[in-house]
């Protein structure tokens, strides 16, 4: 069966993805700052989390690149992230930058693009808000840390499961928001697969804007082949202007793969 005939079906690591529900490790709470945001937008407040590295506070001159994070509440994936990216700044893998986490209130909501298939619209009172979600990143987080922070222009996301999905729809949709995407097994069937139908032309019309991609998949049925044809994609149809490691992890699963992947992923991603 080819990959455009793949009947999509939610798998239970899909009703895990889309619950919202990530097994977690208690993680050690980094020291940072958490600051609340007002979105218009989606009509709430938001929390956010900065953890400021050592070197902001030696280098009061330098300015730092930042990793923005969906799933970036305290008891969410912010710790363990922080984790590794102090253990490769200690090596010097890569170099001083800040990570900015965004606290979840409704994840199926504002990680999930429209869909046209009913049973996407089943497990939630409201999808389809990764617009509405990209917005307030781009209109109201982005100019707030870049005001209250020494910042670089370079800036990072990353994001696994729903958090990848966006990650992907961001690259192909507004390019120009990041220049580092890191996608770890991206719920790619959502909308059957519509962003990976849609790639290519996605990519010829963000093609002038320098981007580094990380792109893995665990051993899941409902996301290898879509990431694997995305990939393909990209090495046919992609650009000078983007680069691309695609590291699959067949052995791994769905709550293995983002701490599986996080290290490779910013050695081949925020290293640059």
């Amino acid at each position: 069966m080819s990959h455009l005939g793949l009947q999509i079906f939610l798998s239970a690591t899909a009703l895990l993805a889309l619950a919202g529900c990530k097994t977690q490790t208690r993680d050690p709470i980094p020291r940072h700052h958490s600051i609340t945001l007002d979105s218009a937008t989606l009509g709430e407040k938001r929390t956010i989390n900065i953890y400021t590295p050592d070197a902001y506070l030696t280098d009061t001159k330098a300015r730092f690149g930042v990793l923005y994070m969906p799933d970036g509440g305290i008891h969410e994936d912010f710790p363990h992230i922080v984790a590794t990216v102090q253990s490769l700044l200690k090596e010097g893998a890569i170099p001083p930058m800040l990570v900015v986490g965004i606290a979840n209130t409704k994840r199926r909501r504002d990680l999930t693009g429209p869909t046209n298939i009913a049973q996407d619209r089943t497990i939630a009172p409201i999808v389809g808000g990764s617009a509405n979600f990209r917005a307030f990143i781009r209109e109201v987080l982005i100019p707030n840390i870049e005001r209250r922070y020494r910042c670089s222009n370079q800036r990072a996301i990353v994001g696994e499961s729903l958090a990848g999905l966006f990650v992907v729809e961001t690259m192909l949709l507004e390019p120009e928001m990041f220049d580092r995407y890191i996608a770890v097994s991206p719920s790619l069937w959502w909308n059957d697969h519509k962003l990976v139908r849609d790639a290519a032309n996605h990519l010829e019309a963000g093609k002038s804007h320098q981007m580094h991609l990380y792109l893995t998949s665990a051993n899941e049925t409902d996301i290898v082949p879509f990431t694997a044809q995305l990939a393909r994609i990209i090495a046919d149809r992609g650009h000078g202007n983007l680069s691309m490691v695609f590291e699959p992890m067949p052995d791994e699963r769905h709550h293995t793969i983002f701490r599986a992947s996080k290290e490779r992923a910013f050695r081949s991603v925020l290293g640059r």
